[in-house]
């Protein structure tokens, strides 16, 4: 009887191992302590993550993208004043370096891919320009196929003299890339030529005024765009029209009240729950996560709750792509730091669990070849 307990106890944790599930986050860092590119695991179950390890030794990575068949890690870095770098992805989450790229116009502050893993776009923020750079067979970076340069202004005489895109990202249908420039106040919208890697203005989006857009962030539905204003501390909301591509703003709330600005505070990041049912947007000085709730009806936004981060300077942060966990990047603290996410209510609850990198400013989920 004994033997057979014993049996029993040792299928069932068996069987909880199996159910058991990690994922590879993928953490680009910044600044004078950016070292390179790190690699950790979560825990889906336990919500836990694995000792950060040194990945890949490069020059101020920052962000890092991932393409779609989770074989290739692109980032940006300093090589050269300003550059964009490939690696190939082993089996074991190592990394390979197979070459880099001048940008051309200094460096990015942002980077991605289509949604074919076939062209790589940049944002430079003190250049004031857009690049396009083709993606090969071999998963490496050909030369610079095209480069748009900004115009425009805004009210913030310290920050919006001239233009600075943040950040660039495809539309769900691939046809648009979308770029928020900071200090033009307005999202640029150019149509996209896969076959020349080339893009042409289409149009724009435009912001709040002085409000400096940062990130923007697509619904599932393809319907809505979430937009990040980083120097008012404010979300707007637009209504998307996938056809014209075009956006129409229809809702604003604040990330952080102006009366809890103690200090000078900076949205950095936003982000859409897997569910589609949450946003959340990240208050640097203030240090912590900012919750919506979204109308299913018409997209707009109620407040929720906002979460000290346990840490300084939420740069970044990313839900898991079950939806279960938020891990938040402290950039100034050194720090990951782990909530669940309540799937009711859309709060977070700090799990208790921190781990250690040096100067954390993005943090990107791995894609499972």
């Amino acid at each position: 009887m004994k033997t057979f307990f014993s049996t029993l106890a040792l299928l069932t944790a068996c069987s909880g191992l199996a159910l058991a599930e990690t994922v590879t986050l993928w953490i680009g860092t910044g600044g004078k302590n950016a070292d390179g590119i790190y690699r950790t695991e979560l825990d889906t179950e336990k919500g836990t993550l694995s000792e950060p390890t040194l990945a890949a030794e490069i020059g101020s990575p920052g962000f890092v993208t991932v393409s779609p068949d989770g074989k290739r890690l692109y980032s940006i870095c300093n090589i050269e004043k300003g550059s964009v770098a490939a690696f190939s992805i082993g089996d074991d989450k190592s990394l390979t370096l197979i070459n880099t790229q001048l940008i051309g116009d200094g460096g990015a502050a942002h980077l991605s891919l289509d949604k074919e893993g076939k062209l790589l776009f940049t944002a430079q923020y003190g250049g004031g320009s857009t690049a396009v750079f083709p993606i090969l067979e071999d998963g490496s970076i050909g030369e610079r196929s095209d480069l748009e340069e900004h115009s425009g202004s805004g009210p913030n005489e310290a920050r919006q003299k001239g233009p600075h895109p943040h950040w660039a990202g495809v539309s769900p249908d691939n046809r648009f890339l979308f770029v928020p420039d900071l200090g033009a106040d307005k999202v640029v919208i150019y149509k996209i030529d896969h076959e020349t890697a080339t893009i042409s203005p289409h149009g724009a989006g435009i912001a709040v005024p002085g409000g400096g857009p940062r990130h923007m962030k697509f619904n599932a539905k393809g319907d809505r765009i979430f937009l990040l204003n980083e120097l008012l501390m404010s979300v707007t909301v637009f209504a998307y029209d996938a056809e014209a591509g075009t956006m129409e703003p229809k809702q604003t709330i604040s990330t952080l009240p102006e009366e809890l600005w103690e200090i000078p505070n900076k949205s950095a990041e936003i982000r859409v729950h897997p569910s589609g049912k949450f946003v959340y947007a990240s208050n640097r000085g203030h240090d912590s996560i900012a919750a919506f709730a979204v109308d299913e009806r018409t997209g707009h936004l109620a407040f929720v709750e906002r979460e000290a981060i346990r840490g300084s300077w939420p740069r970044n942060f990313n839900l898991d792509p079950s939806g279960k966990w938020m891990i938040v990047a402290g950039r100034y603290s050194n720090t990951l730091s782990v909530f669940r996410v309540d799937q009711e209510s859309g709060g977070l609850l700090f799990h208790g669990k921190i781990v250690n990198v040096p100067s954390p400013i993005c943090v990107e989920w791995g894609q499972e070849p």
